[in-house]
């Protein structure tokens, strides 16, 4: 097909910028040939015109599509170019912060300017072993890369990494010396890599320097060989430095800085070792000053100089040697600063007793007289005389500069040499490989000699990277049968030969050096003359005569002549350096005493970059007059041919490519720069290295890759059976240019493009399928949708028309039902108003006649009453007037009378003044006596007369009232009917005036009563509201303390449950950290072991001789090798130093230093060991002595407590009568005083009452602890009487304690972990009762206060009807009662007590009476007398089968035999098969059981240590086996249980039946050899774990990744160069299905050896842990398998694992817990990745994985079809926010090597000892049966 077919609407292609460089755009209509102008649409949506170019027509190049960018290999994208690089670099390195990308054979590394998590030993593990494609790209691939070529070709490797200043170049360096530190195994024994690590703080202090673009620019490149021995491990390694900047030294530009050790040195200027040295500040120095920017920010030279100074002690510089070195480098500093005086203008002179030359005189210990004489003259030799001639003020200066020059690079040599030293190895070295540290190519405005030099290697480097280019395409191509000779591949030899060929650039410019008025000018002349227009490489630029264009690989750069010549000559004068050699400065003189010869030239490296290396690889043989011609070399000519010779080293190896990148010049973290990284791209041959693949065919399928991405395009009929033929027949079809592919034998060739234009054909048919899809499922939705609308429309309709139906029927009903209500109401209203009228007249009529009759009676009765009034009132008003009458004429007669006797007293005063008139008065008195005497009696008969007449009158009067009386009483009698009513009204108005009265009287008595009784009402009610609100009151706080307690008793509940738990967990972590730490002891103890044995075998091989007195057979050195081991529990160290004497006399070539720390390693161990087992052996024996001295005190102990519980009972009852004294006293108290203050609070009676109810509820409480305690006791009690149930505990801890005996400290912790928990869980028991207890009694005093608060009421109500005395009195009645009937009930709790305590004393005697008798009968039947009398009765005798013990017996000298056949050489298989599961185990038991019955010490203990030594030797011997681990793990784990079981002790014996019991160890105690085999299935186990390991690991990453379990799910990418792993399952690829069946053999075989089912679910979870932590460490190191189909593969393979589980019965096992992460990280593959929902989705769904790991996930996260989108960069920051608070490890992998703590719970077999028979296939004759 034609390109231009691709460039249709829609298309995008990128353009140039002056900004972006690239910009992508999209074609707004197809480009049909013969167009000049594109419309183009930028991203931004500005459309444009893009112009093409008139000559060259050529098109914009095309953009890949989106799933193709971010790819791990730029050579697997479907378009080759500069943008298409660009771009995928940027995209991996900005949006998913990935670093390194291959492309091809290169690695690209870009500069993060920020630390990354990516370099642990974790990631390290993750990429040993792995092929180079089937991982992310990274250092660490390359380095695995290399080392698995030497190991694999025999082949030296080199690894290049080249990169401009500040991209990362040593740091890249320095991974991968560390990764082969680690794979190789030497970081125990060489630490090269620490040591080399060691030197970069003294390199770099001498080598590197601030510079405009970094601030610790490397001023020289390096190369490092790293040597490995015949099993590629570390022993050494060789430095080779190249280009050492020596100019800077002398000059500095502005903003950069000299070497950071004369900064350092001036930083330090004041410490007192300094002080001879006579530095200042920085500024004061010429050397130092010159680039104005003496200081680094962040950095301190004062501590950077103290880390130079220990580096140097590390590498064996010592103090001496250091100030030498810094006496040195500060004379550079002052001789920086001495000055010249012209005398003329062709010499100078240097003032007498200048202070820097005397200084540097001194530290020199040179002769200042010389120096200075020197440093201002040259000697000049011709053939018949010597002249001394004075220079020019400018050649001294120059002269200077190089003589500073030269010291520091031979001090530089020196150093180097000396770190060398330290990394040689005196091991022949077997192969090596060698990282190259160099500069790339280098383009600035002014570029001079430096970068010529520069520019030159770099060709030949790529040269040498092409021509390896070349080669592999050529064997690729070859491999395939493709003819190459169809690839052109470009060659950069033009170049070369223009600089070093005869006639070249290097050539004249040495010959213009010979010249003796040669010049840059005239050099300038002849390259114009020789290569101008001769040469297409070499141009002249325009506007000048002093420079030259040379075309690079990487770019066009402009040399400018000027110092060409004076740094190719770099001349030191002889003198200067003679005057330097005769100095008294020994170290001064160690650096020139290789010095020969003149130095003019001198052996440095262009303009001052000096090479410093070893001349070559194999040097050649010094021939005479050498040295005097090698003199004379140039420094191009030095310098061409190190280069040469490097070049040999790298052609003679492998090598690998590592191209740094700097991503931007402000060291910016993750901010890329896209003019700076394509000019770093174009420079160090990446875009190159694109090219030459774009050259041939980049893209390669093989046939079944193809298949599977390009099946879509095919028809049913053309898929045939061979997919070769099928692949050839469709691209017939499609590509009709047959020169665009090629048909190898396993891949398919295409040439650039063709794969976009496939995959473009591949997305339109999937379009257009999609379309169709979508068509047609769009069309049956709305077909759908419409039938549904149209049955929902139907249905609506109907059920409104029914709906209007009903409607119009219930309106009709209404309407109906409506008017016989209207008529009804109507007719109801009708009658209701009829009848309220008629009632009302009615009414009215009464109303009316009733009233007009009571006004009728009414005027009647007002006219008697008138009348009655007028009588009255007129007789009132006569009687009135006649009293008035009578009282005037009464008064006016006492006037006159008054007035008459007046006038008589006058005339009586005027006589009686004479005494005639007193004689006259008495004549006078006795008549007027006399006629006084006369009216009297007149008066009286007037009185008489008068009284006769009132008599009369009243006789008249009498009458005449009579007669009135009678008249009335007629006239009553008459008006009586007619006054009765009247007399009704008058007595009813008397009664109701009467009433009114009282009313008046009761309502003023009422109202008094009113207010009183409202006074009292108000008391009382505020009395009812105070005692309510009291009641309110303390019922809240009842409830309130309820609900307090209830609540307290529920969070003490969950605290102490949370508590228990996190405790539990707690103690269960540690107590696995304990085992981890314990059981890896074992395994470094074993390994330790087994390098021992290691070390023993080859030192037994090289003695020849051994010496006599020390050969032993190896049985007797096992079995007393085995005798210490397990007896003193010291193992080895006793007898190690003695076997270790043997070899000490013959010092073979064995590493003696190694074989001493292993020795002194195992003695510390054993130490250690030995020290832990003693404090066990004391712990145990305090227990035991404390259990003894318990069984011993137990029989008194129950006398005790029974004494105990009688004096309890005893004072119970004296309590109770105490207690009734108490209340007849307080009732006599309170009877005595019934006034109102004793119920007062602070009456006698009441503080009694108070006193006795505290009392009384102490002594409650009191006797409820004491019953409590007294139940507690009888628990205990019976508890002993049951040994099935009480032994559980101690023996499950004895287990667990003698399974730790070697670490005190376990057992320790594992014993209070019993404790506790045992404690944890009583406590909780005893908490959960009480708290039910006390729930019970919180309840009943609720019922009880609610009985009571209803009989206060009604007390309460009763009181306040009585009055206040009765009140109290009757109050404090009740209070008594109340009292009393509490203490009443009190006792009746006591009693109930009592009859309790003397119920269950009862049932404890006869408890311990049968206890007796149980331990009576025990002691009879464990009698060893009666075991041994049995034999001896005559009725056992016949009865042979039934008098079997279980013991065989055999001979001492069978032993070796029963070991070699029963351990040795059994077959699992054969066992396994045919066999009870663990018959050698019960055959070694049966075997110790006859030893034990002996009483046989030394046989049992060497029987048991040769059976350990054997299980080992079969280990050694057979390891890899998993049948052979499994079946000695299961015999092993069956032994121990074995000697458990029949141990004796009670806490393993009451699982048995009784015939079991009698087969019990009888003699011995063999707890510390159950310890040694459980070290010992320890290590089994360990080992077993390994071998699954192993067998499963090439499995895992193929089978639960890369394989399509679901096929079609997962789409296939184009590949690239590193080709990865094809998901397609061919033959020898692993699938999920091999790593299940891999599980149904390893569950067989372990099922088969009777493995406890407990230990299968140990070893079934530890492999599912490895399964799942190996697939994710993958897949977090693999961009490719991060997308949402790959999840969806991972969790059907979990599935799928699950379903296993389950099939196994094994899901309880812990197993799945382990696949967690695995699962977390499929679902994150799979979940929704928008918006802040789906963030807190993903932050709650993944607790078992890691920040970084998520993070990690999502950067990688990789779509594999068009229609996937890429999880944005706010998305991932919004996840890292919102797990900025957890707290987890920053680990990204997780810990693939990890070993879960194994425990071996004890399992007892049901199998009887006597049953067993031992089958002849064994070979086990001469065993006889017991």
């Amino acid at each position: 097909m034609a390109a231009t077919e691709l460039y249709t609407k829609y298309a995008r292609v990128w353009i140039p910028d002056p900004e972006e460089v690239w910009k992508s755009a999209e074609l707004l209509k197809d480009y049909k040939e013969g167009d000049k102008i594109i419309q183009l649409r930028l991203e931004e949506g500005k459309d444009l015109e893009y112009c093409l170019d008139p000559k060259t027509k050529e098109l914009p190049p095309l953009r890949n599509p989106d799933i193709l960018v971010g790819e791990n290999d730029l050579t697997a994208l479907s378009y080759l170019h500069e943008p298409a690089v660009l771009h995928n670099l940027k995209v991996r390195f900005i949006d998913s912060k990935l670093i390194y990308t291959y492309c091809g054979i290169v690695l690209v590394a870009i500069n993060p300017y920020e630390q990354l998590p990516i370099y642990g030993e974790d990631i390290i593990n993750a990429y040993s072993g792995q092929n180079m494609g089937d991982m992310d790209p990274h250092i660490f691939a390359v380095a695995e890369e290399a080392y698995k070529q030497m190991a694999r070709d025999e082949r030296n490797q080199s690894i290049i990494v080249s990169g401009e200043s500040g991209a990362g170049k040593t740091v890249s360096a320095k991974y991968a010396m560390r990764y082969f530190a680690t794979v190789s195994g030497s970081a125990s024994e060489a630490n090269v890599e620490e040591k080399v690590l060691a030197s970069n703080p003294i390199m770099e202090s001498i080598g590197n320097a601030k510079t405009t673009r970094n601030d610790n620019s490397s001023r020289f490149g390096k190369y490092i060989e790293i040597g490995f021995d015949k099993r590629y491990r570390i022993i050494g390694a060789n430095m080779r430095t190249y280009l050492l900047e020596k100019s800077r030294v002398v000059f500095q530009a502005e903003e950069e800085r000299n070497y950071h050790i004369f900064y350092q040195l001036c930083a330090s200027a004041a410490l007192p070792e300094f002080k001879t040295l006579r530095l200042g500040n920085a500024n004061y120095f010429h050397y130092t000053k010159q680039g104005g920017s003496p200081v680094i920010d962040g950095i301190d030279d004062a501590k950077e100089m103290v880390h130079t100074r220990q580096a140097c002690t590390l590498l064996g510089i010592n103090d001496s040697y250091q100030m030498g070195i810094f006496r040195i480098l500060a004379g550079l500093l002052h001789l920086g600063n001495v000055g010249f005086t012209s005398r003329d203008a062709d010499s100078c002179t240097i003032p007498p007793k200048h202070e820097p030359l005397t200084i540097f005189c001194d530290l020199m210990g040179v002769e200042y007289q010389e120096m200075s004489h020197w440093l201002c003259h040259r000697k000049l030799a011709t053939a018949s005389e010597t002249y001394i001639k004075p220079i020019s003020k400018l050649q001294a200066i120059n002269a200077r500069d190089a003589l500073a020059k030269h010291i520091y690079a031979k001090l530089f040599n020196w150093i180097v040499d000396h770190v060398n030293k330290a990394l040689h190895s005196t091991v022949k070295q077997h192969s090596f490989i060698g990282v190259l540290d160099i500069y790339g190519f280098e383009t600035f405005e002014i570029n001079s000699f430096e970068q010529f030099c520069i520019n030159y290697a770099n060709e030949k480097l790529q040269q040498q990277f092409n021509m390896h280019v070349f080669k592999l395409e050529q064997e690729e191509y070859m491999k395939e049968q493709i003819p190459w000779t169809l690839i052109d591949f470009y060659d950069n030899q033009p170049c070369i030969n223009l600089i070093e060929a005869k006639l070249g650039i290097l050539d004249l410019l040495d010959e213009e050096c010979k010249m003796p008025k040669g010049s840059d000018d005239s050099w300038a002349q002849k390259l114009y003359n020789t290569h101008l227009n001769k040469c297409a490489l070499f141009e002249k630029p325009r506007m000048s005569n002093k420079a030259f264009i040379i075309q690079h690989f990487a770019d066009k750069v402009e040399y400018q002549c000027e110092g060409f010549l004076e740094k190719n000559k770099d001349t030191v004068y002889e003198e200067q350096i003679k005057v330097l050699k005769s100095s008294k400065f020994k170290m001064l003189s160690e650096l020139f005493q290789d010095e020969e010869k003149a130095l003019s030239p001198t052996s440095a490296t262009p303009s001052g970059r000096t090479l410093l290396s070893r001349t070559a690889v194999k040097p050649a043989k010094a021939r005479p007059g050498q040295a005097s011609k090698e003199h004379k070399k140039t420094v191009g000519h030095q310098f061409r041919n190190s280069l040469h010779l490097l070049m040999e080293t790298l052609n003679a190896t492998t090598p690998h490519y590592v191209r740094c990148i700097k991503p931007n010049d402000f060291k910016f973290p993750f901010t890329f720069d896209e003019k700076r990284a394509v000019q770093q791209l174009r420079a160090c041959g990446v875009l190159e290295t694109i090219r030459i693949s774009a050259a041939g065919f980049p893209s390669r399928w093989t046939y079944q890759e193809f298949f599977s991405r390009y099946r879509v395009l095919m028809k049913q009929k053309d898929v045939l059976s061979d997919r070769k033929q099928t692949c050839k027949n469709l691209l017939e079809k499609l590509i009709l240019d047959k020169d665009k592919y090629q048909f190898g034998k396993t891949k398919i060739f295409f040439r650039a493009g063709q794969v976009a234009y496939l995959e473009k054909i591949r997305a339109d048919k999937l379009r257009v399928a999609c379309i169709r899809i979508q068509k047609t499922i769009r069309g049956w939705l709305m077909r759908k949708k419409y039938l549904r609308m149209k049955k929902a429309a139907i249905t609506i309709q109907r059920y409104v028309k029914g709906y209007q139906a009903r409607c119009y029927a219930k309106f009709l009903r209404r309407t109906r039902a409506a008017i016989i209500l209207q008529k009804f109401q109507r007719m109801y209203v009708v009658r209701k108003r009829y009848r309220l009228m008629r009632a009302t007249t009615i009414v009215l009529q009464s109303l009316l006649r009733g009233y007009i009759a009571r006004n009728k009676y009414q005027g009647m009765l007002r006219e008697h009453k008138a009348i009655i009034i007028q009588k009255h009132m007129r007789g009132w008003l006569a009687r009135v007037h006649y009293r008035r009458s009578l009282k005037a004429i009464v008064y006016l007669q006492c006037c006159y009378r008054r007035m008459m006797a007046k006038r008589e007293l006058k005339k009586l005063k005027i006589e009686a003044r004479s005494v005639e008139r007193y004689k006259k008065l008495n004549i006078g008195m006795e008549n007027k006596i006399m006629q006084l005497q006369r009216k009297v009696d007149e008066q009286h008969k007037d009185y008489k007369s008068l009284l006769e007449k009132l008599t009369s009158l009243e006789t008249t009067y009498n009458t005449e009232t009579e007669k009135l009386r009678s008249d009335v009483e007629r006239f009553r009698m008459s008006e009586e009917e007619a006054k009765n009513a009247t007399n009704r009204v008058h007595v009813l108005q008397e009664e109701i005036t009467k009433l009114r009265k009282e009313l008046h009287q009761t309502q003023s008595e009422k109202k008094t009563i009113e207010e009183w009784a409202d006074k009292y009402k108000q008391e009382t009610e505020q009395l009812l509201s105070e005692l309510k609100e009291q009641n309110t009151l303390l019922k809240k706080e009842k409830e309130e303390l309820n609900r307090r307690i209830q609540d307290q008793a529920k969070e003490m509940t969950e605290t102490m449950e949370k508590k228990l738990v996190e405790e539990t967990k707690q103690l269960e972590l540690d107590l696995n950290d304990e085992r981890l730490r314990y059981q890896n002891l074992l395994n470094e103890f074993s390994r330790l072991e087994e390098r021992y044995d290691d070390l023993r075998d080859e030192v037994n091989l090289m003695v020849s001789i051994p010496k006599p007195g020390h050969k032993r057979t190896d049985s007797t050195h096992s079995s007393n090798e085995s005798e210490y081991t397990f007896s003193s529990e010291i193992t080895e160290t006793e007898d190690l130093p003695l076997r270790m004497e043997e070899p000490s006399e013959k010092k073979a070539p064995l590493d003696m230093s190694l074989f001493l720390k292993l020795q002194k390693r195992v003695t510390e161990l054993e130490q250690e060991k030995q020290s832990l087992q003693d404090e066990l052996d004391r712990k145990e024996e305090q227990a035991l002595r404390t259990k003894t001295r318990e069984e011993e005190e137990r029989p008194p102990m129950r006398g005790a407590e029974l004494e105990y519980e009688s004096l309890k009972r005893q004072e119970l009852e004296s309590e109770n009568k105490k207690l009734k004294n108490e209340l007849n006293e307080l009732q006599k108290a309170l009877l005595e005083r019934s006034s109102p203050e004793v119920t007062a609070p602070g009456a006698p009676a009441y503080r009694v009452l108070l006193d006795q109810l505290t009392s009384v509820s102490e002594e409650l409480e009191v006797r409820k602890e004491e019953v409590l305690i007294l139940r507690s006791q009888l628990v205990s009690q019976k508890e002993a009487i049951q040994p099935k149930n009480t032994m559980t505990d101690s023996t499950i801890l004895l287990e667990d304690v003698q399974k730790m005996k070697d670490k005190g400290e376990i057992a320790q912790a594992y014993i209070g972990l019993k404790e506790t928990n045992r404690l944890l869980e009583s406590q909780l028991q005893s908490q959960k009762k009480s708290h039910d207890n006390e729930l019970e009694a919180l309840r009943g005093e609720i019922q009880s206060l609610k009985e009571e608060n209803n009989r206060q009421q009604q007390l309460l109500a009763q009181n306040l009807q009585l009055p206040p005395e009765a009140r109290i009195e009757a109050s404090l009645q009740h209070e008594i009662t109340r009292l009393t009937n509490e203490n009443l009930d009190l006792m009746e709790q006591l009693e109930k007590q009592d009859k309790t305590v003397r119920k269950l004393k009862k049932q404890l005697k006869v408890f311990a009476k049968k206890i007796g008798e149980l331990e009576v009968g025990q002691m009879e039947n464990i009698s060893p007398g009666q075991i041994i009398d049995e034999p001896i009765r005559p009725v056992n005798i016949p009865r042979k089968e039934k008098d079997f013990q279980g013991m065989l017996e055999y001979k001492k000298d069978d032993e070796p035999k029963l070991v070699k056949n029963l351990i040795l050489d059994l077959k699992p298989r054969g066992v396994a098969v045919n066999l009870i599961p663990g018959l050698p185990a019960y055959i070694l038991f049966m075997c110790v059981r006859h030893a034990d019955y002996l009483n046989d010490d030394q046989k049992v203990r060497s029987l048991l240590t040769s059976t350990i030594n054997g299980i080992k030797k079969v280990l050694k011997k057979r390891g890899d086996d998993v049948e052979t681990v499994s079946f000695w793990l299961s015999n092993t784990c069956r032994f121990l249980h074995c000697l458990k079981q029949y141990s004796g002790e009670e806490g393993f014996m009451k699982h048995n039946t009784p015939r079991q019991n009698e087969h019990c160890l009888t003699n011995f105690d063999l707890a510390e050899y159950r310890q040694v085999l459980s070290d010992l299935a320890i290590q089994i186990y360990q080992q077993l774990v390994r071998v699954l390991e192993n067998i499963l690991q090439p499995m895992i990453v193929s089978g639960m990744l890369e394989h399509e379990t679901i096929q079609g799910v997962s789409g296939v990418k184009p590949p690239g160069l590193r080709k990865r792993t094809s998901s397609i399952a061919d033959e020898g690829t692993y699938t999920l299905d091999s790593i299940i069946r891999q599980l149904n053999t390893f569950h067989s075989v372990m099922c088969q050896h009777g493995m406890d089912p407990e230990l299968i679910k140990q070893v079934v979870k530890q492999t599912f842990y490895i399964t799942g932590a190996v697939t994710l460490n993958n897949l977090l190191l693999r961009k490719d398998m991060c997308s949402w189909s790959k999840g969806m593969q991972i969790r059907y393979n979990v599935s799928q694992l699950e379903e296993w589980l389950r099939d196994k019965n094994l899901m309880n096992s812990g197993a799945k817990e382990t696949l967690e992460p695995l699962i977390q990280a499929a679902q994150l593959l799979q979940v929704k990745k928008k918006t802040d929902e789906d963030a807190e989705a993903i932050c709650s769904m993944c607790n078992a994985l890691t920040t970084a790991q998520i993070v990690k996930v999502l950067n990688l996260y990789t779509p594999v079809n068009e229609f996937e989108e890429r999880v944005s960069i706010s998305f991932i920051r919004t996840i890292q926010m919102r797990l900025r608070d957890r707290k987890d490890s920053p680990q990204l992998l997780m810990d693939a090597k990890h070993i879960f703590p194994v425990t071996f719970p004890f399992n007892p077999s049901s199998l009887a000892l006597e049953t067993i028979q031992i089958p002849t296939s064994l070979g086990l004759a001469f065993i006889s049966r017991v």
